[in-house]
């Protein structure tokens, strides 16, 4: 899943569920649908699983205080095998710094993939669209498509019906 996130600074959180909790990157950009692009993604935190239906306003006196919207929500299929057509489980993946997966949420289908680029106390990823058949360099979701998946609220809507 991924959530809009109006905080210090706009970001997308872009979130896997590995072992029961949700692993979480940061996307200042957004996630892309071109296979020339690449998304800086910085690790956050993991998160409860029980966080992936949250939308609202996070007061701004809190960590991550702002307004938070379910931008995307599906499933996703782990792309990665072994040399016996195995499943490589993502947290293997995760830990050696690159996993593969396909999307399928309301917004973001086919396959991604996300990279590790400078290791130590600041990791880095990077997050990149594989040109596949849902590859659309000229489709900028991020900028068009401005509503929850859940409510069909734009974020000044969460926002405002947060304040009542």
């Amino acid at each position: 899943m991924i959530q809009k996130h109006e905080a210090s600074n706009l970001h997308f959180d872009f979130r896997l569920l590995v072992d029961g909790v949700l692993k979480s990157w940061a996307v200042p950009k957004g996630p892309s649908t071109d296979p020339d692009e690449k998304r800086l993604a910085v690790p956050t935190e993991d998160h409860p699983l029980e966080y992936a239906t949250f939308e609202g306003t996070i007061p701004k006196d809190q960590y991550g205080g702002g307004t938070v919207m379910v931008w995307d929500a599906g499933t996703y299929e782990n792309l990665k095998t072994d040399e016996d057509g195995k499943p490589v489980p993502l947290i293997d993946q995760l830990e050696k710094g690159s996993c593969s997966f396909s999307l399928n949420g309301k917004k973001l289908q086919g396959g991604y993939s996300l990279f590790r680029f400078k290791k130590g106390k600041k990791e880095l990823w990077m997050l990149k669209k594989a040109d596949d058949d849902k590859a659309d360099a000229r489709r900028n979701p991020v900028n068009t498509e401005n509503k929850s998946v859940l409510t069909g609220r734009t974020m000044e809507e969460i926002e405002r019906d947060s304040q009542k």
